[in-house]
């Protein structure tokens, strides 16, 4: 390869690079606008909290039912054009939500987001994995910190609007044009060819007929993924569901502090996320993921431990920096599996990633509703240390 060739490649690379940073920019950003403007679709449509909280699980119902999907999508259409094109479902599905008129509508809406969320993140991070291999270091944890500024900032927006009286119609309907457009641009700078380009094991080329025989080395390997996932998704969701619910009910603290958690982690999981690939390919993924097991056991322990406001958000911040990683870092071993396509490892372990995160709040529920939130806050606990046992799976194989 002459000079100019090398040239050529090298800016290839990086314009895919900031493509995939854009479809994780565009996914993080979509749904996280329309959040604030929930209590108005509420009191719109005259709906109760209940059937508010039926409408919503239609999201995560959709990703449950139809996320398998997305490997034969990949398989098929390749990463990009189908990170591209399912994206692009979801933009379409979003101001649904402000033209719904009764709540099947609504529910109908936040169904194909969930179904469409689901197939767009398998394939972006499948296709950041080919990216990642380009390079030939670790950059899979920098997509997941733009994914997270990105839903920062697609809340803000979305509680500027809300606030400042501007119709809901005009917001979602504006956010998803303009992403429209910036999908358009993005599929002209993703990587072009076949999805086992950059692979060696001959995994993507495996398989007929849109299936994979995975061998059983490779099964036992996902399942652990799997599981891994799952600790991942409990530990990261434990500050969205419980944290202000424990800093008031628990803590008596007041209702400005009670969001202080839920920012905490979020802070810190993206800061984590910005510094996890420079950790992780001088320490390796196995080792940066018991570590992160840990921080994430020791945080929650804090909160719990010490009952006092100050140490709840320090120990929720902590507890985020710990779960960072695990969800990046998890994906890019699942796309990584020997014998199995990137797409295929990549969508079953991310769709029981999301079982995870539909398991783990009404099991903290059920034991907070038998003794105390600070009781049940322990399974999160429990998950870290499960994090940290299971973090071996992360080891790379080739």
């Amino acid at each position: 390869m002459n000079i100019q060739q090398q040239q050529g490649a090298v800016q290839e690379m990086r314009r895919a690079r900031f493509g995939v940073s854009a479809l994780f920019f565009v996914n993080g950003f979509t749904y996280t606008n329309a959040v604030p403007w929930l209590p108005v679709v509420k009191e719109s449509l005259g709906l109760s909290n209940t059937a508010l909280g039926l409408a919503i699980a239609a999201m995560p119902t959709g990703a449950i039912l139809t996320g398998m999907l997305a490997g034969p999508l990949i398989h098929r259409f390749g990463s990009g054009p189908t990170a591209v094109g399912t994206s692009m479902v979801s933009l379409v599905a979003l101001p649904f939500i402000a033209l719904a008129q009764n709540w099947w509508m609504l529910a109908g809406a936040l169904f194909v987001l969930g179904s469409a969320d689901a197939w767009t993140d398998s394939a972006q991070n499948a296709h950041g994995l080919r990216v990642q291999r380009r390079y030939g270091r670790t950059i899979i944890n920098t997509f997941h910190a733009v994914w997270s500024l990105a839903a920062v900032a697609g809340g803000l927006l979305g509680a500027v609007m809300a606030g400042s009286g501007t119709p809901i119609l005009w917001h979602l309907g504006g956010v998803s044009a303009v992403l429209l457009a910036v999908n358009l641009l993005v599929s002209r700078l993703l990587l072009p060819g076949p999805e086992h380009s950059e692979r060696s094991d001959g995994a993507e080329s495996s398989g007929r007929g849109g299936r994979t025989r995975m061998p059983g080395r490779g099964v036992a390997l996902l399942v652990m993924l799997g599981v891994l996932l799952m600790t991942a998704g409990g530990i990261e969701d434990a500050a969205a569901s419980w944290g202000a619910v424990y800093m008031t009910s628990e803590l008596g603290a007041p209702l400005f502090l009670a969001a202080m958690p839920f920012v905490a982690c979020q802070a810190m999981m993206t800061l984590g996320r910005l510094v996890g690939d420079r950790f992780t390919d001088r320490f390796g993924a196995a080792a940066v993921g018991r570590t992160c097991g840990l921080l994430a056991a020791a945080g929650i322990s804090l909160a719990v431990l010490v009952p006092h406001p100050a140490a709840a958000i320090a120990g929720f911040g902590v507890m985020g920096l710990g779960v960072s990683t695990l969800f990046p870092l998890t994906l890019a071993a699942a796309g990584n599996v020997p014998g199995v396509r990137t797409g295929d490892g990549v969508t079953i372990v991310g769709w029981l990633g999301r079982a995870g995160f539909l398991a783990f709040p009404p099991a903290v529920g059920l034991v907070a509703d038998s003794s105390s939130l600070g009781t049940a806050l322990w399974l999160v606990a429990a998950a870290g240390a499960g994090a940290f046992l299971l973090a071996s799976a992360l080891r790379p194989r080739g």
